[in-house]
């Protein structure tokens, strides 16, 4: 049995919707996650565990961290110039 285009086009746009659906899913676990670590990463530098650490361990870029401490009213040290000790 033949398909006519408007089956393979139907079962194209299905295609499309199920992983759109399951890319929806997969992105609002990442957001859940991520307020998860923020939070952990604000509590640990407000405990006073090493920033450097904390950084490492985060796994994250350093300007979303240091925006996450700002956010919540931790002191982040401005970034040394180039070349300076």
């Amino acid at each position: 049995m033949v398909e006519i285009p408007e089956e393979q086009q139907a079962q194209a746009l299905r295609r499309v919707a199920e992983a759109a659906a399951r890319r929806a899913e997969a992105q609002a676990r990442v957001d859940e996650i991520t307020e998860e670590l923020r939070q952990a990463a604000v509590t640990a530098a407000a405990v006073g565990a090493s920033r450097s650490r904390i950084r490492a361990l985060a796994k994250v870029n350093v300007n979303r961290l240091y925006a996450w401490w700002t956010e919540a009213g931790l002191e982040v040290r401005p970034k040394k110039a180039p070349g300076s000790s």
